[in-house]
């Protein structure tokens, strides 16, 4: 038995989510990347390491995944969403210790963020090119 096809919201309903969705992810995009700057090369306690080898390494899979967010991919904040998972974990081994709790605390919810605010992006995004081309086709 076929099943209907689902009712896609108006598009005058997902325009300005859609926007919305967007610029939120970016900024949660930029909080993260500005935390761990701020965290590595100010805050942090790196045993006579260089900072900016450590950031380095911190950065290259966000760095590499930035081109498809500052354009408005949809592909690219759906690999946003899983890359940014790591981070998440990362955090929350960082928040199981006592001198690295508060960041870790913080990291963790800039990674839900962007995670959060990409997802629901990616979605309204896909809605919204199924009604305009649904309507094109009409």
């Amino acid at each position: 038995m076929a099943t209907k096809p689902k009712v896609l919201p108006p598009q005058a309903w997902l325009e300005p989510r859609v926007k919305l969705a967007r610029a939120l992810s970016l900024l949660a995009f930029f909080a993260l990347v500005a935390l761990l700057c701020v965290y590595y090369l100010f805050i942090a306690d790196l045993h006579g390491a260089r900072p900016w080898v450590i950031l380095l390494i911190e950065l290259v899979p966000l760095l590499v995944l930035a081109p498809g967010m500052l354009i408005g991919s949809a592909r690219g904040h759906s690999w946003m969403c899983f890359v940014v998972n790591l981070y998440f974990i990362k955090g929350a081994l960082a928040a199981y210790d006592p001198n690295r709790q508060g960041f870790g605390v913080l990291e963790m919810l800039a990674s839900l963020a962007v995670f959060c605010t990409a997802l629901l992006y990616v979605r309204w995004r896909h809605q919204l090119n199924r009604r305009l081309a649904a309507d094109q086709g009409a």
